[in-house]
């Protein structure tokens, strides 16, 4: 069963460009280069599932075209977005009928799995798992996430990486030479490095790159000799930005907010900015954005530079008021001086080891000298009887128990020697040696 359903001359030029065997087929080296597996199933016609995810344009449904016209298996294709239960049903019946299958087995390519409900993919399911069909699924999500455990479990995920600028050229000269498919008979000048530019602008999108190349020729004038020349002007003009990176809504989104997190906290500011444009760039929520750099600012940067929150604080609300494209501004600050600044998850590290033994063991009662004694009567029962009033004392220090007698000893906040933490570190000792020497004196 062939992908080819309409008029060629009516087809988009990406779509008639689409390659027809492995020896067109552009990138993806990495699963469909000589002595690969899946370019060895595709040439021994012995095909298990797979599922293909990868971004936009990198060549997932060419590559089941190619699949669809190099094997000897009947080919069925059905899009998640329009297909419900009935049409996988009368794939599977398809399938079973040795008539209509001619003892086949049968290929199901599913273009977008990841919109198949989970009914949808429930109802497929037993029958790739016991070979009725090959279940071939595209996706530009990650399929670990978005797609039934079960039919992961039976399939070979292969992962399509963004085409590489050489890639999107060599697709794009392919279109400009192929006189069956694409300006072969057009007289066409374009430079190398005019289809650079579109290979830049499309993001590794070699459908993009296509589109804007067949709109330039479409929309561009013969010159007196009859040749059309595609300039950088016109290129610019049909393309206007560069295709975003990354979907706000995918998997992406998690990678780049990871990435801009992970950036932060290793302090380098041009990367956390990066990443930060980008997220912008894609249109995410900026109070989303402002949240993760609050988080990082008390997390990782915490004591070591006490202004970084505030800064982060600072610039949630200001974001949170002003909106784009403003907000774009409080936001590269807080960024930059939470990725500029030093580092120390000593607070969040306490917090999380007192909370795991409130969790997890008795942590006592609090002192009687350290509890409230708001009616009268309470201090005749001991509540605050004893407590020193530390303002009243050399250094406003003194030495008193505030540990529950059940945690006695344990130690919470271990302060870095790292900015400002190392003050911190350095008055606890004072502390510790006037308190220490208080109890001395008492003893003696």
């Amino acid at each position: 069963m062939s992908f080819e359903t309409a008029d060629k001359g009516a087809q988009p030029l990406a779509y008639r460009m689409a390659p027809r065997n492995l020896e067109e087929y552009v990138g993806q080296e990495h699963i469909i280069g000589k002595g690969k597996m899946l370019r060895r199933m595709i040439e021994a016609d012995r095909l298990s599932s797979i599922i293909l995810f990868g971004p936009p344009g990198t060549g997932k449904t060419a590559l089941a075209r190619v699949i669809a016209n190099n094997t000897s298996s009947k080919f069925a294709r059905l899009n998640a977005v329009t297909a419900g239960v009935s049409d996988i049903k009368q794939v599977i019946s398809d399938a079973t009928n040795p008539i209509l299958s001619e003892g086949k087995k049968t290929v199901l390519f599913i273009d977008e799995i990841h919109r198949f409900n989970k009914l949808q993919q429930d109802a497929l399911l037993p029958f790739v798992e016991d070979g009725t069909v090959i279940l071939i699924g595209a996706t530009t999500e990650n399929p670990f996430f978005e797609v039934n455990k079960a039919l992961v479990s039976r399939s070979t995920v292969l992962q399509l990486k963004a085409l590489t600028e050489d890639d999107v050229v060599k697709i794009l000269s392919n279109a400009i030479s192929d006189k069956e498919r694409g300006y072969g008979n057009t007289s066409v000048d374009i430079t190398e490095m005019t289809l650079r530019k579109i290979a830049n602008l499309s993001g590794g999108d070699a459908r993009n790159a296509l589109k804007a190349l067949e709109l330039a020729v479409m929309t561009t004038p013969p010159d007196k000799d009859g040749t059309i020349v595609i300039t950088d002007e016109v290129i610019s003009d049909c393309m206007q930005n560069r295709t975003v990176i990354f979907d706000k809504n995918g998997e992406s989104h998690y990678d780049n907010i990871s990435a801009m997190i992970k950036s932060m906290r290793g302090s380098d500011p041009d990367a956390a900015i990066l990443y930060l444009a980008r997220a912008l760039k894609a249109g995410e929520d900026i109070e989303f954005l402002a949240r993760r750099i609050v988080i990082c600012a008390s997390e990782d940067v915490g004591l070591a530079n006490p202004n970084a929150l505030l800064v982060a604080m600072a610039a949630y609300n200001a974001a949170a008021s002003v909106g784009m494209p403003e907000a774009r501004i409080p936001l590269a600050e807080a960024c930059v001086i939470v990725a500029s600044s030093p580092k120390s998850n000593a607070s969040y590290l306490a917090i999380d080891k007192a909370l795991d033994d409130v969790e997890n063991t008795d942590t006592g009662v609090v002192p009687m000298h350290l509890r409230n004694a708001p009616a009268s009567g309470m201090k005749e029962l001991g509540y605050s009887v004893g407590y020193k009033y530390p303002h009243d004392f050399p250094g406003h220090i003194t030495a008193q128990q505030y540990m529950t007698d059940a945690t006695l000893g344990r130690k919470y906040y271990e302060p870095t020697t790292i900015g400002y933490e190392k003050k911190i570190a350095e008055y606890l000792e004072y502390v510790r040696r006037m308190t220490e020497g208080e109890d001395n004196e008492e003893k003696n």
